[in-house]
């Protein structure tokens, strides 16, 4: 028998696995229809934002790595043999924020006008957190592009000093707060 009869499919046949759909296929564009947040498989697609108003959308994440005293007495030396921990990982944040729509696949791109991030050295903890605190004016929110940078400046954190050993803990990654929108402002209680 040859390897195209095995393969021929019978009108019974299932067209896709799961909810892997071609996009080529009537399937896929029943499934992109639709404008609620999904609960349920498949995936939808993007939430419309169409109808929503354009205002000032800020947001604020944080989190933290903990390094432990090696890498923490490298960190406050300015030791790392690939360049200065915190400014590079200060770019890697932003670089994130901007790429939040390719790393989340159901974000929007958005005009990001404005990214401030803030580092903190706890010396009782051998840890150091980072904020970062985003802007834009538009019709969704910065949420996940605030989380975005926070966590990619962690990660770059953790890469810079993974030399000293690979036991750091990234920890507490959290939105603190948000303006902006129908939902309106929201702020972390702890």
């Amino acid at each position: 028998m040859k390897r195209e009869d095995r393969r021929r499919r019978t009108d019974d046949s299932p067209k896709h696995v799961g909810w892997a759909v071609p996009t080529n296929s009537p399937e896929y564009s029943q499934q992109m229809v639709g404008t609620a947040h999904p609960t349920d498989s498949p995936p939808r697609g993007m939430v419309d934002v169409g109808a929503k108003e354009v205002t000032v959308r800020t947001a604020k994440a944080a989190g933290s790595v903990l390094l432990g005293p090696e890498a923490f007495g490298a960190l406050r030396r300015g030791e790392s043999p690939k360049g200065d921990v915190l400014a590079t990982a200060k770019v890697a944040a932003i670089q994130a924020v901007k790429s939040t729509p390719a790393l989340i696949p159901m974000c929007h791109p958005i005009l990001i006008e404005a990214v401030e991030v803030d580092f903190a050295l706890d010396e009782a903890g051998q840890a150091v957190g980072v904020t970062v605190a985003v802007k834009s004016t538009g019709k969704t929110g910065v949420e996940m592009e605030a989380l975005s940078g926070v966590a990619g400046a962690c990660l770059t954190i953790y890469d810079m000093l993974k030399y000293t050993g690979k036991g750091m803990t990234i920890d507490r990654i959290r939105l603190l707060a948000k303006t902006g929108g129908r939902s309106g402002a929201y702020h972390r209680a702890d």
